[in-house]
């Protein structure tokens, strides 16, 4: 089989995985830069063109689309699938990721757990949005943001209709959520290869930091997931539609809480984590569906 990985670094830790768990498989990889893609459309047949020239007998995409290029990252997947390629990742499961508000829209609808969440379009009933999820503490997004960046901690209400209407002046949009004090500065990563849990970490923020990102020098270990935390997590990759996913969730007092679907996690924590093969799982759920 003919796989090409989607990564705009191949020296990255999970681009290197990926390529020698489809190497240890006998399948032939190469590293695509997705941004230097030129999409070509004509009546029934869409074509790329790639480094001098067009590509062709390629049996899956791996997409690992950052999100500040999801836009082209995409256009890129979208076009490999209407060539007939199969996509670990379909190209609306991750626009749907990536757009936070939507994501939230559809697990909500799905009947997943979520923290209490408002967003609004630069609404000055500032006060209402505050104690709609539940007053101060709370917590402040950027709908952009990425890896803890754009998450802000309003710790009183002073403090929170400052940040929001701050934001606001910028037009940045952004959504407010409830803090779950509970949770410890802690959350759960699930990883999802189709439709089953392939490792779960727990991650710790170091002392001070409520967010628990490992970019953000928080530290993971290995959990045992309850049914329930294992039934979420699967839902709500199935929700936003993802065969491939990392799941970030809470541990609260009514149950677990999502709060986002990553399309493209990372696998260097989890695998250091957990010690599993995930790379592994992803090749073998390609070699399932092609």
């Amino acid at each position: 089989m003919k796989i090409a990985i989607l990564s705009r670094n191949a020296n990255l830790y999970s681009t290197r995985r990926l390529v020698e768990a489809a190497e240890k498989r006998k399948h032939e990889v190469l590293v695509i830069d997705h941004l230097k893609c030129i999409i070509e459309l004509e009546k029934k047949k869409p074509r790329i063109f790639y480094n001098g020239t067009y590509i062709e007998d390629i049996d899956a995409i791996i997409p690992r689309i950052g999100a500040s290029v999801t836009f082209y990252g995409t256009a890129v997947v979208r076009q490999f699938e209407m060539m007939g390629v199969f996509s670990s990742v379909k190209s609306q499961s991750l626009v749907n990721s990536r757009d936070k508000l939507r994501s939230l829209q559809i697990m909500a609808r799905a009947g997943v757990g979520l923290p209490k969440t408002v967003f609004t379009n630069y609404a000055k009933d500032v006060n209402h949005i505050i104690d709609s999820v539940g007053g101060a503490p709370l917590i402040i997004k950027l709908l952009e943001g990425t890896q803890g960046l754009g998450v802000v901690l309003a710790e009183t209400k002073n403090a929170a209709s400052s940040v929001i209407e701050a934001f606001n002046g910028l037009k940045a949009r952004v959504i407010a959520q409830e803090f779950v004090k509970e949770a410890g500065g802690a959350d759960i990563r699930v990883f999802i290869v189709d439709g089953h849990v392939v490792g779960a970490m727990k991650r710790q923020g170091k002392k001070g930091e409520f967010r628990s990102n490992l970019h953000r020098g928080g530290s993971a270990e290995v959990i045992e997931l309850s049914d329930e935390e294992e039934l979420t997590a699967i839902k709500a990759a199935k929700a936003i539609g993802l065969g491939v996913a990392g799941v970030d969730m809470l541990q609260s007092d009514k149950g677990p809480l999502v709060l986002e679907v990553n399309s493209s996690p990372g696998l260097e924590g989890i695998e250091i984590a957990t010690k599993n093969d995930i790379a592994r799982q992803i090749i073998k759920y390609i070699e399932r569906n092609v």
